[in-house]
């Protein structure tokens, strides 16, 4: 894939955010993976960050760490939103951390195959 402007990345990574199915979460890193650049984990949390002063609704709460954990947590509105939105979704949390992340999990690669 070629190299874009990193607003055209956030743009795609913003695309696929929107299509996480309510009740599902994904990672950095497989989203990353979806648009053909592993390894750039860090440029979704740097898109999931500036997302939330995005002219439509991204739902930045279903996207976390390959290991379940919250950590982008404290670009929500409060430290807690997150979680909040995930519950409401029926995802249960402890510690910052989702119960039974595999079984919540949605993978964009096997998802969006074209």
């Amino acid at each position: 894939m070629k190299s874009k402007p990193e607003s055209d990345f956030f743009y795609m990574v913003f695309e696929v955010v929107r299509l996480i199915p309510p009740g599902r979460v994904t990672t950095y890193g497989a989203i990353a993976k979806c648009l053909g650049m592993k390894g750039s984990s860090r440029m979704v949390g740097w898109a999931m960050n500036s997302s939330h002063s995005h002219h439509s609704k991204v739902p930045a709460h279903r996207v976390v760490n390959r290991e379940g954990l919250l950590t982008g947590k404290h670009h929500f509105a409060t430290p807690m939103m997150m979680q909040q939105l995930l519950e409401k979704e029926g995802i249960k949390v402890t510690k910052d951390k989702i119960n039974g992340f595999k079984n919540h999990f949605w993978d964009p690669n096997e998802a969006l195959k074209m």
